[in-house]
């Protein structure tokens, strides 16, 4: 549904305060039974505010369209917050849009922007910029927090505003159409094979396991079995064997704190043997 058609009754302003509200209060009262559904509602009380000013009840109808259950990965949903002010905004301007056609769009919508957006802001995003911002304090920057922190906000904010005014302006139609021409699929894709990529060089940069054993070859002569064999050969190879280690044990259904304990007790015993450098 496009908001091109009429003349638009929401201003830039009213439709920043939707998006700054849903911003900032996505998951305000969070809770079991409606996830985000009572954030999504407030970020709507601007956009019914405008629409019917002098109309209290008309401002109740309109915001009991978004008390029911809403739950989506916040960035991203943004653009679906942005397709529903416009459609409330058009069913304003008397549009034969029912309550129950606002409430499948979010519905339907949901499960694929948060396909999209747990990949690319979990998966891809959060983990390359903490890889970045932890090797500048190993390093001794005392402005790593500071600088990761503006930089996801920017990120944040930028991917946010995006879709919202996205939503807004284009409709479902825009979002349907990337769902369906394989952009998302394209976007998983890379994000999955960035994540490998992150993932395999975060195991090598800080999972830390060396072996500890050395063999008296004669009395001038020791053979390190760490330096001239593991890192000769295959270097890192006993930090990727731990990580898959707890891969596999996670997948057979281990809670992670028995494999943490699992990790300590494996460091206390190769350690106090030896086995361990």
């Amino acid at each position: 549904m496009n908001n091109t058609e009429n003349k638009s009754l929401l201003t830039k302003g009213d439709l920043k305060k939707c998006w700054l509200t849903w911003l900032f209060n996505n998951q305000a009262c969070y809770n079991y039974e409606r996830m985000m559904g009572t954030g999504f509602l407030h970020s709507m009380v601007p956009v019914a505010r405008k629409l019917y000013k002098e109309d209290m009840e008309k401002q109740r109808e309109a915001l009991r369209r978004h008390t029911g259950f809403f739950n989506c990965e916040p960035c991203f949903a943004s653009s679906i917050v942005g397709l529903t002010a416009a459609m409330e905004e058009q069913k304003a301007q008397g549009a034969e849009i029912d309550d129950d056609a606002v409430t499948s769009v979010k519905s339907g919508l949901m499960g694929p922007m948060s396909g999209i957006g747990d990949t690319v802001i979990q998966g891809v995003i959060v983990p390359l910029l903490l890889a970045f911002a932890i090797d500048l304090a190993k390093n001794g920057n005392v402005a790593s927090p500071v600088i990761y922190s503006l930089i996801m906000v920017a990120v944040v904010f930028g991917i946010s505003y995006t879709g919202f005014m996205m939503g807004y302006k284009k409709g479902s139609d825009a979002i349907l159409k990337m769902l369906e021409n394989g952009i998302v699929n394209k976007i998983i894709s890379g994000a999955n094979i960035m994540g490998c990529m992150v993932l395999g060089a975060l195991v090598a940069n800080y999972v830390s396991v060396s072996c500890g054993i050395n063999i008296q070859q004669s009395a001038d002569s020791v053979f390190s079995i760490q330096e001239q064999l593991f890192d000769a050969i295959l270097p890192k190879v006993l930090p990727l064997l731990l990580t898959l280690g707890v891969y596999k044990l996670l997948q057979k259904g281990h809670s992670s704190i028995r494999v943490m304990l699992y990790i300590v007790a494996v460091g206390v015993i190769g350690g106090l043997t030896g086995i361990l450098g």
